[in-house]
């Protein structure tokens, strides 16, 4: 099994080693909202590259996570099972929270 938190430090790693941001947050952020449009758009394209788009999404956001201190792979965990608690009911055709954890 793979770990975020060692994937985090890599990535991070990298990003020094190649000289890429690591101090402009909001800079990353923009980033992170390319990548998931650049998949949004190959997956509309049905192109075979959005898989790829998708790892970018990760890349960055583990990259992110990393740089504020974040481990990623215990609050996606947390939130998981926070998700599993909830309850939901469609009204007037939109899924509403009606129970929350």
């Amino acid at each position: 099994m793979v770990s975020l938190k060692k994937l985090q430090k890599q990535i991070y790693a990298n990003k020094i080693e190649k000289g890429f941001n690591t101090t402009d947050i909001y800079k990353e952020f923009c980033l992170i909202h390319e990548e998931v449009s650049e998949a949004c758009r190959a997956h509309y394209k049905k192109e075979y590259t959005v898989g790829e788009e998708l790892a970018d999404v990760a890349i960055y956001l583990l990259g992110l996570s990393e740089i504020l201190n974040i481990n990623l792979e215990k609050e996606i965990l947390r939130k998981v099972a926070k998700n599993k608690k909830r309850e939901y009911k469609r009204v007037n055709g939109v899924m509403r929270r009606i129970k929350d954890a």
